[in-house]
């Protein structure tokens, strides 16, 4: 990390801007009152996974009625490509490699440091009340050592390290404000749903809150009840499954069925789950001043294919993931556009229009300034951030960014005949670029630090979703300038 150029004295910073040096702060009160949020994390969600996004066979009617009271995000994405750089980009408002994430929270030693200021401590330093439910993956919560949820700004948690991996059924492994539960009774969406209304229940009415729900589902492993994967195990419904577009990537499955009606069911479970919560909500009376932002940590999960991975990723129940990217390249971990463009959805009655659609980008780094804006909170001047304001987004208006978002993902392997290492949005125009050949005798980290993209392939997604027809021979002054740009970017944000 650029240490130097990012380091806050968070008590300092805050104790200037009420003692009235306010200049020296990045300033934008809203005039609408001081709203409440909830952003509610799905788990490896595609883009195309929900029938409000085109999906052709499942059905999500709570997800669909939610889209209908607010705004479906077109050009939503998330942070990173993998769990945990996503998660510290939606906290943080920074591009998750200069918080120090390249992979998932443990590789290579990375953990979300106390010295980043998340939004829950920025709202919470303004007297909203804070809740984590869920999946945190941006440290260990078995060690002391590590930050958790309660010292990074939530008044009240409860979560997991990572996932559910001894299944999503009576989970094991919830940690409950620093102590250990034990196994929870019920699914684990539907957990992290029952215990947040729990807390909504006991919150002030005189203060607003911020309270983030992520789930365990769709990801890996698999096991709804079986009364909603049931209806997904008919023979007619195979041709249908093998017409989806998986970003590209051919699927051998051995049982395809038996896969698709597994995650087809989690993905009832998970709606069936959000309904419960957004019902609740609303019966609270919290619905006319809340904003609900509902999103994925990245596109979704890749099937078994030894030719992409190498054998870095190859696990064989993700032969069981049937999630969708919709018409875009890429699953997740890949910096195409189906690795981290995602579904969004917002609802905020009165604010957001009912029914509407936005196709504006807008990213998880986007999150923290947003909602900074919409409550009138001060950030400090010195935190660097690579979100922006973009809450016109979410009204179907452009955002004027100050430079161009990107993503990177750390494979290594025969990088010349694999997927890129990063990607750059330049308006409908995304750049890709791949690094040089990492040597045998260098490591993964100090390779990654030293190396600029080198080879690059220029996509306009106006007229090519799926990434298919690389115009940078075509474009070559607008290759120069966009290569220039990313490299430059890249160089600022990784870590010195």
């Amino acid at each position: 990390m650029n240490e130097g150029a990012r380091t806050i004295t968070w008590g300092a910073s805050f104790l200037g801007c009420f003692l009235g040096v306010l200049t020296g702060c990045q300033t934008s009160k809203s005039e609408k009152a001081e709203p409440s949020f909830v952003v509610f994390l799905t788990d490896d969600l595609g883009y195309g996974d929900l029938s409000c996004y085109g999906h052709p066979i499942v059905k999500t009617p709570n997800l669909d009625r939610f889209a209908s009271e607010g705004v479906r995000l077109t050009d939503c994405h998330s942070a990173g490509t993998v769990c945990s750089p996503s998660r510290a980009g939606i906290l943080t408002g920074r591009n998750p490699y200069r918080t120090g994430f390249y992979y998932i929270a443990g590789a290579y030693g990375a953990y979300l440091h106390s010295e980043e200021v998340t939004i829950a401590e920025l709202l919470h330093h303004e007297e909203y009340q804070t809740a984590f439910f869920g999946k945190w993956h941006l440290s260990r919560l078995e060690k002391p050592d590590q930050p958790n949820p309660g010292d990074q700004g939530f008044d009240y948690w409860l979560a997991t390290s990572v996932n559910a991996f001894e299944g999503p059924q009576n989970p094991l492994h919830f940690i409950r404000n620093g102590e250990k539960t034990g196994m929870i009774e019920g699914w684990y969406c539907d957990i992290v749903v029952r215990e947040s209304l729990k807390w909504l229940k006991t919150i002030s009415r005189e203060n607003p809150f911020f309270l983030m729900i992520c789930t365990h589902e769709p990801h890996t492993p698999l096991a709804p009840p079986d009364s909603l994967s049931a209806p997904y195990c008919q023979d007619s419904l195979i041709p249908f499954i093998k017409n989806i577009k998986y970003g590209g990537v051919e699927r051998a499955v051995p049982d395809t069925l038996l896969g698709a009606s597994k995650y087809y069911g989690t993905l009832n479970q998970l709606d069936h789950a959000f309904g419960v919560f957004i019902d609740g909500l609303d019966q609270m009376g919290f619905k006319s001043n809340t904003l609900v932002f509902l999103t994925s940590d990245n596109g979704p999960e890749h099937p078994v294919n030894f030719e992409e991975s190498k054998g870095e990723w190859d696990d064989p129940i993700r032969d069981y993931c049937f999630g969708t990217p919709g018409p875009y390249r890429g699953m997740k971990r890949y910096p195409y556009e189906g690795g981290h463009r995602v579904p969004g959805i917002i609802r905020w009655p009165g604010n957001v229009p009912a029914g509407s659609t936005s196709d504006q980008l807008f990213s998880g780094a986007d999150v923290l300034p947003a909602f900074c804006y919409l409550a009138g909170v001060d950030i400090p001047e010195n935190l660097i951030l690579d979100g922006e304001q973009a809450y016109s987004a979410i009204l179907g208006k452009p955002v004027k960014r100050k430079h161009p978002v990107i993503w990177i993902f750390p494979t290594h392997a025969d990088t010349y005949f694999r997927m890129p290492h990063i990607a750059m949005r330049y308006k409908h125009y995304d750049l890709v670029g791949w690094f040089p050949p990492k040597p045998d005798t260098q490591k993964l980290l100090p390779w990654m630090k030293s190396s600029v993209a080198e080879r690059f392939a220029l996509y306009d997604l106006k007229r090519d979703t799926g990434q298919i027809i690389d115009l940078s021979g075509k474009r070559p002054g607008l290759l120069r300038k966009l290569s220039k740009t990313m490299n430059r970017l890249w160089i600022d944000i990784r870590p010195h």
